[in-house]
C-alpha cells in the first residue's frame, strides 16, 4: 500500500486542484442556502488528504534513490517538450513543507475570514494556489515549472486583488503582476535558449549536460542571467523586490504563505538551476551581488516601517537575498535549510501579526501597546518565530548559519560582514515591533484586545511547537544531486559563528534601549529627517523607476501611439480619400455613350504608353551617351 502511495505522490497536486473546483458552485452563486462555509471545509479537507498522502510517500523514499518519469506533451523537429516528475527525500520533503504550511493557513482562514461574503472564492484560489506550490516540488522540467509559476503569479495576483473595491488593493494586484511579469519574460528567453542548447529541459540532466557543455563564455553568461530573473522576481529581490510589500493589501492568510512558501517557490527553482549558473563565473557573482544588495537593503528598510505586515515582509526580501548568496556560493545544501527554517519561522509571526490585525483592526505598530497579557497565545508565537529568525537561540536560522560558517574562519569575509548585518538588523527590527505592539501601556485601539478564537489560535500553537522543535528534528535532507550525502546541522560556537551571535545581540541591545516614538510624527532635524523618509520609502526606487522605466515605456507609447494615429493611418486613409474620389469621378463617365466610352479608353492607353515610352526614352538616351561616350 505504501508503494503504491509513493508511485501515485504525483497525484498529489491534483487534490488541491480538485478542491478548488469543487468552490465553484458557492464562489459563482449556484448554492446560497448553506453558506459559503462547505467550500472551505471542502478545500481543507483535500489540503489534509494531499498531507497524508505526502507524508506516507515521504517516510517510505526516504533513505531510497529518486525515481524520476513523465510523458512528452510536444514533439516538433528537434523540440521535445517533456513533462518530468521527480519523486524524492527532497521533493517530497518540499511537498510537506507546502501541504503543512497551506492546512495551517487555511484553518487559520476559518477565523479571520469568518465574515466574509467571499470566503468560498478565497478558498477556492487557495486551492489553485496549493496546486501550483505543490506541483512546483514534483516537477523535474523547467518546462512544467515555468508553466506552474504562471499559475502561481495568476493565483497571486487574484489573492492580492482579493478585496478589488479598494483602489489601493487593485493597484497593489496589478504592480505585483506587472513586476513579476518583467522576471518571466525574460527567463522565458533563458527557457528557450536551453532548450536550443542542451538536450533537454529536466533538472535531474542539468549537471551531467553542464559538466559537457560547449557554450561559449558570452552565451553561457546571458543564459545564466536569463534564468535568473524570473526568480528575482518571485523571491521578490533586487530590483524587483517592491511588490512583496504592496501585495500585503490581500487577506493575511495568503499573505502567511506568500512569505514563507510561495516566495520560496521561485528560490526552489533557482537552486535545481544552480549547474546552469557554474557555466559561468558572471552568472554567480551576480546571483551574490543581488542576493548582497538586496539582504542589506531591505533589512535597512524594515526598521523604518510602521505597518506590521510591510515591515515583516522586507525582512523576508533579507532572508531570501541569503538564498540567492548561498545558490551563486554553490552550497545549494544551506539554501534549502535557508528555505525551510525561514518559511517556518516566517510562517509563525505572519499568524502572530494576523492575530493583531484581526483584534484591533489596526496595521501601525505606533498605535498598539500592552497586547502581551491580553494575547498570550498571540505574543508567544511572536517570540518564538522571531527567536527561530535570528541567529541568537539555538533554533531553526541559528542551525543554519552554524552549519554555513561550520565554526571556523575558513569564510569569505564578506559574507561575515553580511551574516551579521542582517542578523543585527532583524533582531533590532523585531525587537522594536515587539516593544511597540506587545510592551508597554495600551493605546486606544489596543485597550480591549482579547485573544483570537481557536480557529486562528490553534494553528499558531501548532506552528509554534513545529518552530521549537525544527532544531531537534533529524534533517537528512537529501539532496538531487547526491543520493547519499544527508544534511546534518552541527552547531559549533566557536569560530566566526561568535561574531553572528554577537551582531543579533547587538540588534537586540539597541532594540531594548532605542527611545521609540510612539508616534508618527517625523523629526524635526533634517538629516535625521531624510534619512527616515529615505528607508520607509524603499530608498525611493519607485520614484525612480517612475522618472526612469515608466517615463521611458510612456513616452515609447506616445511616439507608437502618434506614428501609428498620423503616419500609419494616416497612409491608410490617404488611399481611402483618394479610392473615393476616383470613384466619385469615375462615376460621370457613365453616361451611356459608346464614343464616351472609346475616349475614355484611348485616353488611359495614351497615358499608359506615354509613361512607358517615357521610361523607354530615359532608358534609350542613357545607353546612346554610354556608347558615344
Amino acid at each position: 500500500m505504501t508503494n503504491f502511495l509513493l508511485e501515485t505522490s504525483w497525484l498529489i497536486p491534483l487534490y488541491c486542484l480538485v478542491g478548488a473546483i469543487a468552490t465553484l458552485p458557492w464562489s459563482v452563486g449556484i448554492i446560497r442556502e448553506t453558506g459559503p462555509r462547505p467550500a472551505a471545509y471542502l478545500n481543507i479537507l483535500m489540503t489534509f488528504v494531499s498531507f497524508i498522502h505526502g507524508s506516507v510517500a515521504f517516510w517510505t523514499i526516504w533513505g531510497k534513490s529518486s525515481q524520476e518519469f513523465g510523458f512528452h506533451w510536444l514533439r516538433v523537429a528537434d523540440l521535445d517538450l517533456f513533462l518530468g516528475i521527480e519523486i524524492s527525500p527532497v521533493s517530497l520533503g518540499a511537498m510537506e513543507l507546502v501541504t503543512v504550511i497551506s492546512l495551517l493557513a487555511q484553518l487559520y482562514a476559518l477565523g479571520y475570514m469568518e465574515k466574509d461574503w467571499s470566503i468560498a472564492r478565497f478558498y477556492g484560489l487557495m486551492g489553485f494556489f496549493e496546486a501550483s506550490l505543490l506541483g512546483i516540488a514534483l516537477s523535474d522540467s523547467l518546462f512544467l515549472s515555468y508553466a506552474l509559476l504562471e499559475g502561481l503569479t495568476l493565483s497571486s495576483y487574484l489573492l492580492v486583488g482579493f478585496w478589488y473595491a479598494q483602489p489601493l488593493v487593485v493597484k497593489a494586484a496589478r504592480d505585483a503582476f506587472l513586476t513579476k511579469r518583467v522576471g518571466d519574460i525574460i527567463m522565458l528567453m533563458g527557457l528557450v535558449a536551453l532548450s536550443s542548447y542542451g538536450e533537454g529541459l529536466s533538472f535531474s540532466d542539468l549537471r551531467n549536460w553542464a559538466l559537457t557543455s560547449p557554450l561559449p563564455p558570452v552565451a553561457a553568461t546571458l543564459l545564466g542571467l536569463s534564468l535568473i530573473a524570473g526568480p528575482t522576481g518571485k523571491c521578490a529581490q533586487f530590483p524587483l523586490n517592491l511588490w512583496l510589500d504592496e501585495a500585503m493589501e490581500g487577506p493575511n492568510p495568503a499573505g502567511i504563505m506568500r512569505n514563507s512558501i510561495v516566495v520560496s517557490a521561485g528560490a526552489y527553482v533557482l537552486i535545481k538551476l544552480q549547474p546552469v549558473f557554474t557555466l559561468s563565473p558572471v552568472s554567480a557573482d551576480v546571483l551574490i551581488l543581488i542576493g548582497s544588495i538586496t539582504a542589506i537593503g531591505t533589512s535597512l528598510m524594515a526598521v523604518a516601517q510602521i505597518d506590521i505586515k510591510r515591515t515583516l515582509s522586507h525582512s523576508t526580501s533579507a532572508y531570501l537575498g541569503l538564498v540567492f548568496i548561498a545558490v551563486g556560493m554553490g552550497q545549494v545544501d544551506i539554501a534549502l535549510l535557508l528555505l525551510l527554517t525561514h518559511a517556518i519561522a516566517k510562517a509563525l509571526i505572519f499568524m502572530s501579526a494576523g492575530a493583531i490585525i484581526m483584534t484591533t483592526t489596526n496595521q501601525n505598530i505606533t498605535e498598539m501597546g500592552g497586547l502581551w497579557s491580553r494575547m498570550p497565545a498571540t505574543t508567544t508565537a511572536f517570540l518564538v518565530g522571531a527567536a527561530g529568525l535570528v541567529a541568537i537561540l539555538p533554533l531553526g536560522i541559528f542551525g543554519t548559519v552554524s552549519k554555513w560558517l561550520d565554526g571556523t574562519w575558513s569564510v569569505p569575509w564578506w559574507l561575515l560582514i553580511i551574516l551579521c548585518f542582517v542578523n543585527a538588523l532583524s533582531a533590532l527590527n523585531l525587537t522594536r515591533v515587539f516593544r511597540l505592539v506587545f510592551l508597554g501601556q495600551p493605546h486606544m485601539k489596543t485597550r480591549r484586545t482579547p485573544e483570537v478564537g481557536w480557529p486562528m489560535a490553534l494553528p499558531m500553537v501548532i506552528l509554534t511547537v513545529i518552530t521549537l522543535l525544527v532544531p531537534v528534528i533529524p534533517l537528512s535532507w537529501s539532496l538531487w544531486l547526491s543520493s547519499s550525502a544527508p544534511i546534518v546541522i552541527e552547531t559549533r560556537h566557536s569560530g566566526s559563528l561568535i561574531f553572528v551571535i554577537a551582531g543579533g545581540l547587538i540588534g537586540f541591545g539597541l532594540g531594548c534601549t532605542l527611545e521609540l516614538n510612539f508616534s508618527s510624527a517625523r523629526s524635526i532635524r533634517f538629516s535625521l529627517r531624510f534619512l527616515q523618509d529615505l528607508l520607509a520609502y524603499d530608498f525611493y526606487i519607485a520614484e525612480v523607476y517612475n522618472f526612469t522605466v515608466v517615463w521611458a515605456v510612456s513616452t515609447l507609447a506616445r511616439v507608437t501611439d502618434w506614428l501609428d494615429r498620423y503616419i500609419v493611418d494616416g497612409l491608410v486613409n490617404l488611399v481611402s480619400l483618394a479610392t473615393i474620389l476616383s470613384g466619385t469621378a469615375l462615376k460621370y463617365n457613365i453616361s451611356g455613350q459608346s464614343q464616351f466610352y472609346v475616349f475614355t479608353i484611348l485616353v488611359g492607353v495614351v497615358m499608359l504608353l506615354s509613361f512607358i515610352f517615357n521610361s523607354q526614352w530615359s532608358m534609350i538616351l542613357s545607353y546612346w551617351t554610354s556608347l558615344i561616350g
